[in-house]
């Protein structure tokens, strides 16, 4: 089926650039009318002073063959959050999906320090950015989406459970937030199950995002030039592979079957068959246990 998500709804809270665009753009390419999000406007930026915009990630989606509506909104703020979900609810009466894609954090944690040194004001503003965002979201968009039986919750969150519960991730606010993540996937599937609808947990592999590609200096055109200071960033995959992750579960009539599970991009398309833009299928979690931090020299030979 070209369009397996045609007059689906959907709602990618946190989707000005990132998963969160490539996941909305992917909903799209299935059809979806998709609701995006965030702080980012052609008007007004966030604190993270970036370029790309929300309206722009609506265009993104509606060239994919979809509808993107761009709504600005701040997930910390319960008043907009309740304005988002009535809105959808006038305009198409139902939500299919949700995908929590909310973070907001990357300037607000530091490397490997411990909690008695990290900034304070910062390490709880993360937190209420990545965790507090998604309850009140799912507190507003729940009801809408347990209208009609078969909805699907995404958590999208750095890490595998399995992974997250043997490592020690950056510092203490940035473990804190992503194992919050994937604990709110596992509550919310119990709340929802029961009632038709499906909740897990996602996390992407090393994310080529708009950030990390300036980080490193390259574009997209020429990821690889990185690899010769980062060699491991071989197994890096851009954000349309978790985005077809997530199309892909919003299209399968038996995704129930992962209610309340942890899951990740690279594992999910071994299962359903999907790429990334060149073709290829990065299992970077994989990667990162047999090679990176077991001490070997990159080499993504059978990783992707």
């Amino acid at each position: 089926m070209p369009h397996p998500l045609k007059d689906k709804v959907a709602l990618v809270a946190g989707a000005t650039r990132g998963a969160g665009r490539g996941i909305a753009v992917e909903l799209g390419a299935a059809g979806a009318t998709v609701y995006v999000t965030g702080r980012t406007t052609r008007a007004r930026r966030s604190e993270y002073d970036r370029p790309e915009t929300i309206e722009d990630t609506a265009g993104l989606v509606t060239e994919a063959g979809g509808r993107g509506i761009a709504v600005p909104t701040d997930h910390l703020e319960p008043e907009q959050v309740k304005a988002l979900v009535d809105r959808i609810a006038d305009e198409q009466g139902r939500l299919d999906v949700l995908v929590n894609d909310i973070w907001g954090g990357e300037h607000l944690f530091a490397w490997e320090a411990p909690v008695w040194e990290h900034d304070l004001d910062k390490g709880l503003r993360l937190l209420r950015l990545a965790v507090e965002t998604h309850a009140i979201t799912s507190h507003y968009a729940l009801p809408l989406l347990l209208r009609h039986p078969g909805g699907l919750v995404v958590e999208m969150t750095d890490g595998t459970a399995e992974y997250n519960r043997d490592n020690y991730r950056v510092s203490f606010f940035y473990d804190l937030a992503k194992s919050s993540v994937l604990r709110m996937a596992f509550a919310l599937a119990h709340e929802l199950g029961p009632r038709g609808a499906t909740a897990l947990a996602l996390t992407p592999g090393w994310l080529r995002s708009e950030m990390m590609l300036d980080h490193f200096g390259v574009r997209e055109e020429n990821w690889r030039d990185a690899l010769d200071k980062v060699p491991h960033f071989a197994i890096s995959e851009t954000p349309r592979y978790v985005g077809r992750a997530v199309a892909t579960l919003a299209a399968d009539p038996e995704v129930a079957r992962f209610n309340g599970a942890s899951l990740s991009s690279g594992g999910l398309a071994q299962e359903y068959g999907f790429t990334d833009l060149d073709g290829s299928r990065p299992d970077a979690w994989r990667y990162l246990v047999e090679v990176q931090d077991a001490g070997k020299p990159a080499d993504t030979t059978g990783y992707r």
